[in-house]
């Protein structure tokens, strides 16, 4: 069966930085668009950005954009989002999920998440 693991998440300062990672398994990653999301206390889930399964293409939302960086290794399927100059509102539980090619809207297959907490 497909398995997103996420993990790296953690308390961090604000300012500092973390890097995600999300393990892919059961799926030909390579075809499949990953997107990370967030959902903070009290808030719906966002999407943070994603990255399209061909050529790299990035997409970020604009709170973190130029903060945050999504990268994959289809060799490893594993994608990545770095995360630099943390702001307390940055608190979520982050997701990764993973969206085969070709298509848009609606993300199939979704990590447990990994809580990410910023002290401010």
């Amino acid at each position: 069966q497909v398995q997103l693991v996420e993990s790296g998440g953690g308390l961090v300062q604000a300012g500092g930085s973390l890097r995600l990672s999300c393990a892919a398994s059961g799926l030909a990653f390579s075809m499949y668009d990953m997107g990370w999301f967030r959902q903070a206390p009290g808030k719906e889930r966002e999407l943070a950005g994603f990255i399209r399964w061909n050529d790299g293409f990035t997409h970020y939302a604009e709170d973190v954009k130029g903060r945050f960086t999504i990268s994959r290794d289809n060799a490893k399927n594993t994608v990545y989002l770095q995360m630099n100059s943390l702001k307390f509102e940055d608190t979520a539980v982050y997701y990764c999920a993973a969206r085969k090619a070709g298509y848009s809207g609606d993300y199939d297959y979704w990590g447990q998440g990994t809580q990410v907490t910023v002290s401010s």
